[in-house]
C-alpha cells in the first residue's frame, strides 16, 4: 500500500543535481523486460505518485521483493507498476502575495491532460503605462525527463529571481514525465505549451496577465539539462511550422544532450558513466527509442541533424566544465555556427562549476554571474 508523509529535512532526499546521473542505475531485469514495464502500452498500469500543489513525499511500503527496477537518484518501479520517485518532489504553491516583488498562479493549459503553466509577474507590472508590455520568458525546468516540475522549489525560486532581475513575465511550462508517460510525451507537451502561449499573441487568449502584460515581439524560450534539449527541439519545430509572431531567442543551458560515442577527446571516456546515462535514456526516459542514445532528441551534436532551421535569431549556450554534458554543449554551439544558421550565438563557459549549479546553491560565487548574463540576453 502507499501512503503519504509531510516532507521534512530529515526525510528530504538531497537535491537532484548533485547526484545527477553520477549513479549507475540498478536494476533486477533485462533491458527487455524495461521496456515493457514502461512502455506505452502499459501506461495505464502506472500512476504519478506526487501531484501539484502538495508538500508531500510519496513512501512506498512494498518489500524489495517487490522491486522490479531501481534507478537512483530517480525512480523504484514495482511489479505492481507503481512508480516512487526518489527525488524532485517537494512542491511550493503559487502566491498572489508578492515573494520578492514577484507575485505568481498556476493556470491550467491542457486539459486533456491535466497540466498547468506557472506565471510569474513583477508585482509593479500594474504600474506600467498603458500598452506597455514585458518580454515573455517561457521556460522548460529539467530532471531527466522524469522529476521535478514547476511547482518545485528551486524552478521557483530561480525564476522569482529572473522575473525579478528581468523585469519580465515567465510561463513555467509542465509537462507529462517519464516512466509513466514515456518520450515523445514531454516534447508534445512543451510544443502544446507553447502555441497556447502564442494563442495570447492578439490580446485574446484565456489569462489575463499574458494578455496584458507579454511582448511577443521579446518571446525568450529556456531551459536546463532536459528542458534544455526540448527547449532546442521546440525552436528547431518553430521554424519548420513558422511560428508567428517568431521566438526571438533561446537560452540552452547545460543541455542533456548524448550519444553512443563521445563527441571529442575531452568528452566523457568512461565506460561505467556512459553506461549509466544509455540506460537512464533506455529504460526509463525513452524506452521506446530504436537508436538507444542515438535517438535524434538525445544525440544532437553528434548526428547529422541539420541546426539551419533553428526558428530564433540568437541562441545562448552555457556550459559547466565539471559537466558530465559540458562538452556536448560546446559541440552544439560549434555545430550551430557552422550550420549556416543567420542567428547569434554566445557561449558562456564556468570552468569551476557542475551540473545545474546555479540551481543548486544560488549563493555560490558564479550563480549571480551566470543570473545576470541570463537576464541580459533575456532583457536585450
Amino acid at each position: 500500500m502507499l501512503r503519504r508523509i509531510t516532507s521534512s529535512s530529515s526525510l528530504s532526499s538531497p537535491p537532484l543535481f548533485f547526484r545527477l546521473f553520477r549513479h549507475s542505475p540498478r536494476s533486477n531485469f533485462s533491458l527487455s523486460s524495461s521496456r515493457t514495464a514502461v512502455s506505452v502500452s502499459n501506461r495505464h498500469h502506472l500512476h504519478r505518485l506526487t501531484a501539484p500543489y502538495t508538500t508531500l513525499r510519496s513512501i512506498c511500503s512494498h518489500s524489495s521483493s517487490d522491486l522490479l527496477s531501481e534507478h537512483p537518484p530517480f525512480v523504484r518501479i514495482y511489479k505492481d507498476g507503481r512508480v516512487e520517485r526518489l527525488s524532485g518532489t517537494e512542491t511550493v504553491p503559487a502566491s498572489l502575495t508578492p515573494q520578492n516583488g514577484v507575485v505568481s498562479k498556476d493556470v491550467v493549459y491542457s486539459q486533456k491532460h491535466s497540466l498547468s503553466a506557472r506565471l510569474f509577474l513583477p508585482h509593479k507590472a500594474r504600474e506600467l503605462a498603458d500598452g506597455s508590455k514585458l518580454p515573455l520568458l517561457i521556460y522548460i525546468h529539467g530532471g531527466a525527463w522524469i522529476v521535478e516540475s514547476p511547482f518545485s522549489p528551486i524552478y521557483h525560486s530561480f525564476l522569482t529571481e529572473v522575473v525579478k532581475a528581468a523585469n519580465c513575465l515567465a510561463v513555467s511550462v509542465q509537462y507529462r514525465r517519464a516512466p509513466e508517460h514515456p518520450i515523445p510525451a514531454a516534447y508534445e507537451d512543451s510544443w502544446s505549451a507553447i502555441q497556447w502561449v502564442f494563442s495570447h499573441s492578439d490580446g485574446s487568449g484565456p489569462v489575463d496577465w499574458i494578455n496584458e502584460y507579454a511582448d511577443f515581439n521579446r518571446v525568450i524560450l529556456a531551459g536546463d539539462s532536459a528542458g534544455a534539449n526540448m527547449s532546442h527541439h521546440m525552436a528547431m519545430r518553430t521554424g519548420e511550422e513558422k511560428l508567428d509572431p517568431r521566438i526571438k531567442g533561446v537560452a540552452i543551458v547545460h543541455p542533456a544532450f548524448w550519444g553512443t560515442d563521445p563527441v571529442d577527446e575531452h568528452d566523457v571516456q568512461d565506460v561505467e558513466t556512459r553506461r549509466g546515462i544509455a540506460e537512464v535514456w533506455e529504460k526509463i526516459a525513452s524506452p521506446n527509442s530504436v537508436n538507444g542514445t542515438d535517438d535524434p532528441l538525445f544525440n544532437v551534436v553528434g548526428s547529422d541533424s541539420d541546426l539551419s532551421g533553428l526558428g530564433c535569431e540568437k541562441v545562448l549556450v552555457a556550459v559547466a566544465r565539471k559537466d558530465v554534458f559540458g562538452r556536448q554543449g560546446l559541440g552544439y554551439a560549434a555545430k550551430l555556427k557552422k550550420s549556416g544558421w543567420k542567428g547569434d550565438v554566445e557561449v558562456i563557459e564556468e570552468g569551476d562549476e557542475d551540473h545545474c549549479f546555479h540551481l543548486l546553491n544560488p549563493d555560490s560565487e558564479n550563480a549571480p554571474k551566470f543570473l545576470k548574463k541570463f537576464v541580459d540576453f533575456i532583457t536585450s
